[in-house]
């Protein structure tokens, strides 16, 4: 990415994006190890330029660098779209955070009624996921951003990362539930 100066191309590129859409939006770069997203408690949208850069390459169907960041962009503006409904979900958010805080890793999948707040927790991210996606899909109709091609390979690789860890999540459910009703009968 040197050749394209960098992170400071990655942020022209993102804050072109937000203008071409006519949505004011604060952005910050920083290190959480996740390529961009929304937060909504205070309304900005975070990038890490080091993960943009291996996720780029993590994908199956290659799309250039430049339609990877515009597309995401559109996501994450597609989050900002659906922030009322994001910030109703505060209670149930922070209720997640609470158990993992306070549960290992092996309690968190040992029993059943915190492995069924994970499902829970996948389910709901997966909405929240869906709902953005569509909100981008409709800025890209209107304004034209990312060629369809690439959108629908972005779209579908950062679907996947939450499909994916649902349902190993739910096969892991599935079988500790089926192991319970073993024991009970």
């Amino acid at each position: 990415m040197n050749n394209k100066g960098g992170k400071n191309w990655v942020e022209r590129l993102i804050q072109s994006t937000i203008r071409a859409v006519g949505i004011d939006m604060e952005l910050k770069q920083n290190h959480t190890g996740v390529n961009m997203s929304y937060n909504f408690i205070l309304n900005y949208i975070g990038y890490d330029v080091k993960r943009i850069e291996e996720a780029i390459k993590e994908m199956q169907a290659q799309v250039s660098l430049e339609s990877y960041i515009k597309a995401f962009t559109l996501h994450e503006l597609g989050h900002a779209l659906d922030r009322k409904a994001l910030l109703d979900s505060l209670t149930k958010t922070l209720e997640f955070y609470e158990m993992k805080k306070n549960h290992t890793i092996y309690e968190q999948y040992s029993d059943g009624n915190l492995l069924t707040m994970l499902i829970e927790e996948h389910k709901m991210n997966i909405a929240f996921e869906e709902t953005a996606w569509a909100n981008a899909e409709k800025l890209n109709m209107e304004y034209g951003i990312v060629d369809w091609e690439s959108f629908e390979k972005v779209k579908n690789q950062g679907m996947a990362t939450y499909l994916n860890l649902y349902a190993k999540d739910l096969q892991i459910y599935n079988k500790l539930v089926s192991e319970q009703t073993e024991q009970i009968a």
